[in-house]
């Protein structure tokens, strides 16, 4: 691979280069929350100058999932006949009043879910009983929620629903640039620009004059795209894929065509955000019989963090974890208060496990 061979005759080069670098003040932000737990595993914060500065970014959908949707998804699990099903780190994310594992303390009845397909078993096997999917993710995963719906429907099965909250991750990038933040360049997702393909990445690159530059997840790629990302500042902003092996520029044709199958884009309430037009995917109109009733805007969407809680500017790249005045104190792995220190993708949880300094 062509890549892999710069790498490794390059590596040492890239990090001297990026040691020595002393050019204006950048400020480069990993979308995926893959790429930051990356970052600390190979200690890529130790090679970089302070005139580079990584931040993260709204790449990890449990982190922005609203807590009116956990508030839909608690009220279905206190109902009779009804089962939740969830993967296991939505259950501590919080909504208004609880969260799914307190629910289910309470006698709620939640279960944890390894793949979305599992509700077709349980939905055959317990016919009085109405299984409830809590469909969260990016592109990366709305396709095996679009093969499980389709299932169901060439099933008949009657007893199963989903509450989506289901989102696109670059309407996210491009509000953030919108807003005017001081994001100097972007390290692109690489799982859903696998599913996606890079032209979204390009147009905005164009539009915005800011390079974007897919990577993959070792600590090479992630260094190789801060280097990408400096050089193309130096020669005016462009698109690099340096993921040539998974992403394509028109990404997965099939994924797409499940996804459009079943799902149409249109506006949904992200955690910190609010509301973003065709950030969202709600089921069409074929599949209605399955729909939980979640596709709504939650209008307090960008005010439904805790007091205190400073996830939104996280998630925007505006502070590190450690400048919120909760985290690692009040807001912590076990007593977890915002939802960035809940996923094992969120940038605060990552953070928490990763640093040597105790609060």
């Amino acid at each position: 691979m062509i890549v892999k061979r710069f790498y490794v005759v390059e590596i040492k080069n890239i990090v001297k280069y990026l040691k020595e670098y002393r050019g204006p003040q950048l400020k480069i932000m990993e979308v995926c929350g893959t790429h930051t737990s990356a970052i600390f595993k190979a200690g890529i914060r130790d090679l970089l100058p302070p005139e580079i500065k990584l931040v993260s970014g709204p790449g990890c959908p449990v982190c922005v999932t609203p807590s009116g949707y956990i508030d839909k998804c608690v009220e279905y699990a206190s109902r009779s006949n009804h089962v939740v099903l969830s993967f296991g780190d939505m259950l501590k994310v919080p909504g208004t009043e609880s969260s799914l594992f307190e629910a289910k303390s309470l006698g709620g009845r939640v279960e944890v879910m390894y793949s979305a397909a599992e509700a077709l078993m349980k939905a055959e096997k317990h016919q009085d009983t109405v299984y409830v999917v809590a469909a969260v993710g990016f592109e990366t995963t709305v396709p095996s929620y679009a093969l499980t719906l389709k299932e169901a429907n060439s099933r008949n099965l009657t007893n199963i629903r989903m509450v989506t909250a289901l989102k696109s991750a670059e309407p996210a990038i491009e509000w953030i640039l919108a807003k005017g933040a001081d994001i100097s360049g972007f390290i692109c997702p690489g799982h859903v620009s696998a599913v996606t393909g890079t032209a979204g990445y390009e147009r905005m690159s164009r539009k915005y004059g800011k390079p974007f530059v897919v990577a993959g997840f070792e600590g090479e790629d992630v260094l190789a795209a801060i280097y990408a990302i400096v050089r193309l500042l130096e020669r005016d902003a462009k698109f690099m894929n340096l993921y040539p092996s998974v992403v394509r520029q028109a990404g997965n044709g099939k994924a797409k065509a499940l996804i459009d199958e079943c799902f149409v884009a249109g506006e949904t309430a992200w955690r910190g955000f609010g509301v973003l037009a065709g950030s969202g995917f709600r089921l069409r109109e074929e599949y209605a019989r399955f729909d939980a009733g979640a596709w709504m805007s939650y209008n307090d969407a960008a005010d439904d963090a805790p007091r205190g809680c400073r996830c939104s500017d996280v998630l925007m790249g505006r502070i590190d974890p450690a400048e919120c005045p909760l985290f690692a104190r009040e807001c912590d792995l076990q007593t977890p208060i915002g939802a960035c220190m809940v996923s094992a993708e969120g940038a605060c949880g990552i953070w928490r496990r990763n640093m040597r300094r105790e609060f």
